[in-house]
């Protein structure tokens, strides 16, 4: 999986609006059809209409030189034409008996059809006492109305299909109120959480250093080292707000870093966490692996990683910490990630496993970061056999 393109809670929320807007826009699509559809019916009932009646007045003064023909014995090559109209004879089983149409006439279920081109008129002769024949009037469609029709259904859907874009943008804007008010107000509580936090953990952090220099009793620094990783474990979570909430006015000094370098500082961070769980650590870091990169950016893209693959591994478990040039890849036989998670563990407050501790930003801040950067991030996962993340660049190393 892929997730360099992740942009969090903006991409939660932008793929429900997306869904929300493709099923607007089909239901949209099928009214639009639906009225374009029945407009264009109409339309062409009224041109048959139009033929209908002009076919039935000429037949008036047609039928009588028919009934006269016939009465003479109707010889076919004296058999009457109309000067408007294109005519024909059918006897009562629907046969061509005679008549000079362009196109045989088929369907006399129908008391006037447009087929092919062509428009016919089927007149039955049984009321005028002439037996069980019909006679078909047929002329050209000159297509004038389907132009018309074609010029009227774009200038009215034109219309139809803006007047249903403002209604779609405005039930977006409806849609998303309720979720962007929560979200803001998520983010409002973790920013005055975040301006709380900062002067305790730093004070625990400082007095745990001074303590360390004194001789203790084992027990203590056991009791010590417990405190030490509580608080390093708030100020990680602490460094992540500061960073989820600052990014935008934060100064960014790219710098060739050396990975290699910060990612043992940032293990030894994370050592005393790292023993309480008692994991095995494999590591196969090159050295002087350099970026380009944030040296605020880049600690706490490797800060998160670390802190998931300690998080939710299991006691005992291990470790795999692989660094060359253009790759790095941390992974863990933890509690892996769900299928249905897979897809959504980039998006701020998204959490696989909910019952371990945390706001769910982290992977978060990992994708932000990526997209900074061009990284690519691909997620492998199995549950209940563990995670592997790497991230992959192209550039200075």
């Amino acid at each position: 999986m892929s997730a360099t393109n992740a942009s969090g809670i903006n991409f939660a929320k932008y793929r429900t609006l997306r869904s929300f807007l493709a099923l607007y826009g089909v239901m949209s699509v099928l009214i639009l059809t639906l009225i374009g559809t029945l407009y264009y019916e109409s339309m062409k009932g009224q041109m048959l209409s139009s033929h209908r009646l002009a076919m039935q007045l000429q037949s008036e003064s047609y039928v009588p030189r028919l009934k006269t023909w016939l009465e003479s014995g109707h010889d076919l090559q004296t058999f009457p034409k109309d000067l408007a109209y294109r005519t024909a004879l059918y006897g009562y089983d629907k046969d061509l008996l005679v008549g000079n149409l362009r196109q045989t006439h088929q369907r006399f279920d129908e008391n006037i059809a447009l087929h092919n081109g062509f428009i016919h008129l089927v007149i039955p002769l049984s009321p005028y006492g002439l037996g069980e024949y019909y006679l078909v009037f047929e002329t050209r469609d000159d297509e004038l109305w389907r132009e018309q029709t074609l010029i009227n259904a774009l200038l009215f859907g034109t219309g139809l299909f803006i007047l249903f874009a403002l209604i779609g943008f405005t039930l977006s804007r409806m849609f998303l109120r309720p979720m962007n008010d929560a979200i803001t107000l998520l983010d409002d509580f973790i920013k005055d959480t975040t301006h709380e936090l900062n002067t305790p953990v730093s004070a625990i952090l400082t007095n745990i250093e001074a303590l360390k220099e004194s001789e203790l009793p084992p027990s203590v620094q056991k009791k010590l080292g417990r405190i030490e990783i509580a608080s390093r474990t708030i100020s990680t979570l602490y460094d992540d707000l500061t960073y989820l909430i600052l990014n935008h006015d934060l100064a960014v000094r790219d710098t060739l870093l050396d990975l290699s370098m910060l990612l043992h500082e940032r293990l030894e961070y994370f050592r005393h966490r790292i023993e309480q769980k008692q994991i095995l650590l494999t590591l196969d870091i090159a050295p002087h692996i350099s970026y380009l990169i944030d040296a605020t950016k880049a600690t706490r893209l490797i800060d998160n990683l670390l802190s998931n693959a300690i998080k939710y591994n299991r006691m005992g478990g291990t470790i795999n910490i692989t660094l060359r040039p253009g790759l790095l890849c941390i992974e863990d036989n933890g509690i892996g990630i769900p299928d249905a998670m897979i897809e959504r563990i980039f998006e701020r407050y998204t959490r696989a496993d909910k019952s371990v501790g945390g706001f769910g930003i982290g992977l978060n801040i990992v994708a932000m970061i990526a997209k900074d950067y061009h990284l690519k991030i691909t997620v492998e996962s199995e549950e209940n056999k563990g995670t592997k993340i790497c991230v992959s660049w192209y550039g200075i190393n």
